[in-house]
């Protein structure tokens, strides 16, 4: 099951991340950059040593302390269909006084935005911090919706947004719920 929106520039599915031929893919990643579990371990065991290399420079050039919350970088796509990787970093739900929303909403922004720096047009992403970070995926379906309709209603660059989810029933709960 697929569902799109705004006149089919935003696409919602179940799939694999890392299998999607866009121009970039949205790594859920850690502050580190280093690599970890779930869609970060996917995309790096996927796309292969280069995407580590470029993130552990990115770590010694720009962010030595690791990459704030919301905000995004881009490293190649290494061996993955996609030509590059945003890493961008997702909030821990609960643990930034009452700033979750706004920092979830960042992290797809900010991810927007760099792709459209780097002139590429597709791009897709996971359902960013509802994994590990627990933020709730009722909540996370409005705001995320939000950020990307409000990025989308201002920039006509981005041609193509799939929202990918790793499992049936949270996509039905996207459906049920997102602000498009």
């Amino acid at each position: 099951m697929t569902a799109s929106f705004l006149d089919g520039r935003v696409t919602a599915l179940v799939g694999d991340l890392t299998k999607q031929a866009t121009d970039a893919i949205v790594n859920a990643a850690n502050s580190s950059l280093l690599g970890g579990g779930g869609v970060d371990g996917a995309i790096h065991l996927a796309g292969g040593p280069d995407i580590l290399a470029q993130c552990r420079e990115i770590r010694a050039t720009q962010y030595p302390d690791g990459l704030p919350v919301g905000k995004a970088v881009i490293t190649t796509g290494g061996k993955l269909p996609a030509k590059f990787v945003i890493h961008t970093v997702g909030p821990q739900y609960g643990l930034n006084h009452g700033a979750d929303d706004e920092l979830l909403a960042a992290a797809y922004t900010n991810s927007l935005a760099l792709a459209v720096e780097n002139s590429l047009t597709s791009i897709a992403f996971p359902s960013i911090s509802t994994g590990v970070y627990r933020f709730p995926k009722e909540r996370a379906a409005c705001v995320s919706s939000a950020a990307i309709k409000t990025f989308l209603d201002s920039d006509s660059a981005i041609t193509s947004v799939n929202l990918v989810f790793f499992h049936q029933p949270d996509l039905e709960t996207f459906l049920k719920l997102n602000s498009f």
